[in-house]
């Protein structure tokens, strides 16, 4: 006896039908590319047999982008929101945008590829866990990660900064101006980002009594500055994470009386405004910040149009800045 034609027929059916997983049948609605030919047979055989046309997500090629910032809009992150948001305007896409520190313990992700009107997702550091952006990956819902905080699988696109080369020039730099005892500022050490840049200003700085890993913000930076520049033989020259971390250096600085660059030279990262707001101007490494906002949107949008995409993970050149901020070291590094 022939079955029953269905007016509506959803992924869960399909799944069944095929035998298969319902993470399956999405990745194939949503025309993945890494979906062997086999399994796509078996899904069309089976949206065959239950006699109605597969269910397509709505909004998948036309809905809003939903771009998740869970962190204050200032400086770094205020500046690749911005660039997200006047590039999906080019494109005509409408932006729906999940931002402020309050939205860390928002569960989102896991609904994402629910909601008919949203047609992909622009993550910005996210603070989800790997396994979340995997399970996201696998519904074939389509999104991409900006500066991701830990090492990506593969079939996750990303855009991020070249860390470890940015780090690496910040440290030739100051050891060309002859300091040989440089602290170090890092970031968190669970984030590739600090990860990276510790390796880049490692290699070639063998104390690691002269290193600290912080959060990144002028208070934990201003601390970590304390601590090193107590030490009997201090440094000559402190890298900051980033501008944030360089400007409580400069604070721990002042208070002990030390002149930058004469007595101390003090790097950041970034090149954000505080950079060009401290005194003196400070050396930092400037991050294509704009541009790493527009590539989001870029690879975003090829995901989206099913096109295939051969680089998924894309890193971006930093330049080192210099500014008045470092200088040659003091001659009491060479005793």
């Amino acid at each position: 006896m022939a079955r029953p034609r269905a007016n509506h027929v959803t992924v869960r059916a399909i799944a069944a039908e095929a035998g298969v997983s319902i993470a399956t049948v999405s990745r194939v609605l949503n025309g993945h590319p890494q979906v062997a030919a086999e399994t796509k047979e078996l899904v069309r055989r089976a949206v065959e047999r239950l006699g109605a046309p597969a269910p397509v997500r709505p909004g998948s090629r036309d809905g809003s982008v939903y771009v998740r910032c869970p962190y204050v809009l200032t400086d770094y992150f205020g500046v690749i929101v911005t660039s997200i948001a006047d590039t999906l305007d080019l494109h005509g896409r409408r932006m729906v945008l999940g931002a402020g520190e309050s939205a860390q313990a928002a569960h989102v992700l896991p609904g994402l590829g629910q909601d008919p009107t949203i047609a992909g997702a622009v993550l910005i550091l996210p603070p989800e866990p790997d396994q979340e952006l995997r399970a996201l990956r696998a519904t074939g819902f389509p999104f991409v990660v900006v500066d991701p905080r830990t090492t990506l699988p593969p079939e996750i696109a990303s855009v991020s900064a070249a860390n470890v080369t940015g780090a690496r020039s910040v440290t030739a730099h100051l050891t060309a101006l002859g300091h040989r005892r440089i602290g170090v500022i890092g970031g968190p050490t669970e984030w590739l980002a600090g990860e990276a840049r510790m390796l880049g200003h490692t290699s070639a700085l063998p104390d690691p009594r002269l290193r600290r890993s912080v959060e990144p913000t002028t208070g934990h930076g201003y601390r970590a500055a304390g601590e090193l520049l107590d030490l009997p033989d201090r440094p000559t020259a402190l890298i900051g994470f980033n501008d944030k971390v360089a400007v409580g250096i400069l604070h721990a600085a002042h208070e002990r009386g030390l002149r930058v660059p004469e007595d101390l030279s003090v790097t950041g990262f970034d090149d954000s405004n505080l950079s060009h707001s401290t005194i003196p101007a400070l050396t930092t490494v400037r991050q294509p910040l704009e541009e790493m906002g527009r590539l989001a949107v870029s690879l975003l949008t090829r995901l989206l149009e099913g096109h295939t995409v051969d680089a998924l993970h894309i890193e971006l050149a930093t330049q080192l800045v210099p500014r008045a901020s470092t200088g040659a070291a003091p001659v009491r590094a060479h005793r």
